[in-house]
């Protein structure tokens, strides 16, 4: 069992960034205190162990560093899902709104080495869930099985999990309502 509070008291809010209105939630404070990152650590290597995954696959930048300590936990690949323009192979992207206009994230178009693959999607936070959401679709297009997408911080009061429960399970560490 995970100390919840423990690590909400770990993450750092810095008010009015990247502009205000916003309280950002900093996870750096979380992974430079070995005790939380450790317990959060042994508690997703826990509940996805047993999940038979092949690829854990980060989005972009935060969920690189939870997805590839997961991936390593478990023993399985890891896949970055990146911002467009940032991968040097063929790659496939998906687009998603912004609040004003729109942005894509790719991954390779052989990231998963063959179809079927069971994957688990990784980010650090979901608010809106327009990032997440494309992520999503990019590894259906590749024609995985997405088992579950994973955010250590929910956002739950901006409902961006309901853009992903029409495509998969979705499960979150820590919940600010």
């Amino acid at each position: 069992m995970i100390d919840k509070e423990y690590l909400l008291r770990s993450i750092r809010d810095i008010p009015d960034f990247p502009k205000p209105g916003i309280v950002f939630k900093d996870i750096t404070t979380l992974l430079n205190d070995k005790k939380a990152f450790t317990m959060l650590m042994e508690h997703l290597e826990d509940r996805y162990k047993s999940y038979d995954l092949d690829f854990v696959a980060g989005i972009e930048s935060r969920g690189f560093i939870f997805g590839a300590a997961l991936a390593t936990r478990l023993g399985i690949g890891f896949v970055p899902v990146r911002k467009k323009g940032k991968l040097p192979y063929t790659t496939i992207s998906e687009k998603y709104a912004l609040e004003y206009g729109y942005d894509e994230v790719e991954i390779h178009i052989d990231a998963f080495r063959g179809k079927n693959k069971r994957v688990l999607l990784i980010d650090d936070l979901i608010a809106t869930g327009g990032t997440a959401e494309a992520a999503a679709k990019l590894i259906q297009k590749t024609e995985q099985n997405l088992v579950e997408a994973c955010f250590i911080i929910e956002l739950s009061f901006l409902d961006g999990r309901k853009k992903l429960e029409n495509i998969t399970k979705v499960y979150s560490v820590l919940e600010i309502a």
